[in-house]
């Protein structure tokens, strides 16, 4: 149970980090690409990004269903509920908005749709930043186990 909750609480780290990042630094710069360019850096992106956020993104899905599934003793059930609900909302808005919008990218730069993308993707960075701090308290409740 504790690997489980350990490999849960690394993806979860790992994605948060990521989408800050991305958040801060990485969306904003989309504006300054060029249109010449653009294409092919958006494309380069998303194939990119793929590579490291795949396994992180598929590790805290499922780590969270199980841990939905077997919860652990040491930890509220409210965290693991809370959490697999921003999960979902991350999901959600991954596939029904920022998917769509770097697709549309994928088109040539449009000023609309990057706006769109920075503004939506708060949802994502405060929905990890959520889930962060909700896997540090089930660390420290599982240390307190020990």
């Amino acid at each position: 149970m504790k690997l489980l909750v350990l490999a849960h609480a690394a993806a979860t780290l790992i994605m948060w980090g990521v989408i800050l990042v991305v958040q801060v630094v990485h969306y904003p710069l989309f504006g300054k690409v060029g249109t010449a360019g653009f294409v092919a850096y958006q494309t380069d992106h998303m194939r990119r990004i793929t590579y490291v956020i795949a396994v992180p993104m598929l590790v805290e899905l499922s780590t969270a269903i199980a841990l939905a599934w077997w919860q652990p003793a040491s930890i509220p059930g409210w965290q693991i509920w809370n959490g697999l609900a921003l999960l979902t909302l991350i999901w959600i808005s991954t596939g029904l908005l920022q998917v769509p919008l770097h697709n549309t990218l994928l088109r040539g730069f449009d000023a609309t749709a990057h706006q769109r993308l920075v503004t939506t993707n708060w949802i994502r960075t405060l929905a990890w930043s959520a889930r962060g701090l909700l896997v540090l308290a089930m660390l420290a409740a599982l240390l307190h186990e020990s």
